[in-house]
């Protein structure tokens, strides 16, 4: 099953220093059929003003995963990390017992745009966590490159659940065969430009929500960037 999910169906908020896309049900928006998928929990497409920023709060027994697009994202947590956070790069927080933190756009003139990703995970209560690395845009292009697993290899970093994240970035002929486990779950969204996967053309913020596959194309990119997610049922 391949369910697609437009752009202008997801929630949408605009607090006017924020303008927020929820993929799942989110603070003010909630919708009983879209609480998550897998686990998969959030997917925020948010756009941040300059000098603005979400002020301390906290977060318990989540992977929380922020991907910049442009931009960048000032993060301090109470673990003593104080981070600048730049398109390319990818961070991971597990909240476990609990973490507060903070982050915001310090630029003056110009927009942080992110997607922040929230996974269930597959131990509570640890001890929390930090971790941030660059994904060169080489290692993304043409294919569905590692960027997130349990164990945290080849470049990708660790997260606490069962779950693997893959970004790319797709233009003209290339051309990806993935394969799939039918016995799992898998969502892919679209972040910007058009592809096609399966047969089934997508436009930015466009997402499939995958079940009971056992492959994956993605063709006809046009300046496509995609996060893919292999998930746990």
């Amino acid at each position: 099953m391949f369910e697609l999910r437009k752009s202008q169906d997801r929630g949408y908020a605009d607090h006017g220093w924020l303008k927020s896309f929820h993929s799942f049900s989110f603070a003010g928006y909630h919708d009983p059929k879209f609480m998550g998928w897998g686990n998969l929990r959030v997917i925020n497409d948010d756009q941040i003003a300059p000098g603005m920023g979400f002020g301390k709060h906290s977060h318990r027994n989540m992977e929380i995963v922020t991907y910049v697009l442009t931009g960048e994202l000032a993060h301090e947590d109470s673990m003593g990390n104080i981070k600048g956070i730049p398109p390319g790069d990818i961070q991971r927080m597990s909240a476990g017992t609990g973490v507060a933190h903070s982050e915001f756009n310090h630029a003056k003139d110009q927009t942080t745009h992110l997607l922040q990703i929230w996974i269930e995970p597959n131990v509570l209560e640890i001890e929390p966590g930090y971790e941030q690395k660059t994904i060169p845009p080489s290692n993304k292009k043409g294919k569905l490159c590692l960027i997130a697993s349990p164990e945290g290899k080849d470049g990708a970093v660790k997260i606490h659940a069962d779950a693997k994240m893959y970004a790319g970035i797709f233009d003209g002929s290339q051309t990806e065969t993935f394969n799939l486990d039918p016995k799992r779950k898998a969502y892919l969204h679209l972040i910007h430009g058009s592809l096609t996967v399966n047969g089934q053309k997508l436009l930015g913020g466009d997402a499939l929500l995958i079940e009971n596959e056992s492959s994956l194309e993605i063709t006809n990119g046009i300046n496509a960037e995609v996060l893919f997610f292999d998930l746990s049922r």
